[in-house]
């Protein structure tokens, strides 16, 4: 089966060959005999009941400054392709939500991966909401009184904005901490949105797990060890990767979320667990293939493809 397969994804130019999760994606349909379009999000449009972009076919190549080569610049109809990715980082935002309403009116057509319209209903700290047994105490909230409550309740805690990635606006708070309404006051300065607020876990600093599901099925595990003094554990902020093992309680969490994720066409999904809970399921963008094919010796971009592939088989 060869496949035309477009992706949307954040400029190629800067991306770390070693690390990126889409260029590994790239690289392996290449192998696999498959035609690759590149377009960054903003070059996404809606013309006259058309989803179109603006962008080049693409040829990848893992030779450090030296990892990609564009053709020549081209209109496409999107509906003419068998796969667009839906690959950008986030921020969350209207212009991310955007493209998942432009991307949804291709359902007929083409297979979205990520599902356009679950990755909208579905952002990252939003899907661990359904399973309230499986996550940390949790509080979603704009209102500094249920912030303070929640805190009061629980201790040490962890604030972040609802809508964030990658680490950048993570707190930890102890039960003491007299910049609560300091923090409530910036974030809310920011934007209309509310704040999520997480019991800390104490077991953050043996690591924070991602684990690896494709089309619902766990693959694979990385543990991402926190640098000293941080709480953050996101490898771009100096988190360190180590092989780890899935356990007895990671597989019962894929068991219970997977069903829902094949359901709902999220194919590649990267959950992460601190300890014994759940604290999200990250749809948008995941990372973490090329660190776990190098701790496991496994082609996990292949699983990816072999997912997607037997999709378009029907």
């Amino acid at each position: 089966m060869t496949l035309n397969v477009a992706f949307q994804m954040d400029p190629i130019g800067s991306i770390n060959i070693d690390a990126d999760s889409s260029f590994r994606l790239a690289e392996e349909a290449q192998a696999r005999g498959h035609s690759l379009f590149y377009y960054t999000p903003d070059r996404l449009a809606y013309e006259e009941g058309r989803i179109t972009a603006r962008g080049w076919p693409l040829t990848v190549r893992r030779v450090k400054g030296d990892h990609f080569e564009l053709g020549n610049e081209q209109q496409v109809d999107l509906s003419s392709f068998d796969v667009v990715w839906l690959r950008q980082d986030p921020p969350f935002d209207m212009g991310y939500i955007t493209t998942t309403h432009l991307l949804d009116m291709l359902r007929d057509t083409t297979l979205v991966v990520n599902d356009p319209f679950w990755v909208r209903n579905y952002p990252e700290k939003l899907l661990v909401l359904q399973f309230p047994d499986l996550t940390p105490p949790t509080a979603i909230a704009r209102d500094l009184a249920t912030l303070r409550a929640f805190r009061a309740k629980h201790g040490d805690i962890i604030l972040k904005p609802l809508y964030g990635n990658g680490g950048a606006g993570v707190f930890k708070l102890t039960s003491d901490d007299s910049n609560l309404a300091s923090l409530h006051e910036m974030f809310t300065g920011i934007n209309r949105e509310p704040l999520i607020v997480q019991k800390f876990l104490p077991a953050v600093r043996k690591g924070d797990k991602r684990v690896i599901l494709v089309d619902g099925e766990p693959v694979g595990a990385i543990n991402r060890v926190p640098a000293e003094g941080e709480t953050r554990s996101n490898m771009h902020v100096g988190g360190r990767p180590e092989k780890v093992a899935l356990t007895e309680r990671d597989r019962e969490i894929c068991a219970r979320i997977g069903p829902l994720l094949r359901e709902k066409g999220q194919i590649f999904v990267g959950i992460d667990v601190i300890g014994d809970w759940l604290t999200e399921i990250n749809v948008t963008s995941p990372t973490g293939i090329q660190e776990l094919e190098r701790f496991d010796g496994e082609n996990i971009a292949a699983k990816v493809w072999e997912a997607i592939e037997a999709r378009r088989r029907g």
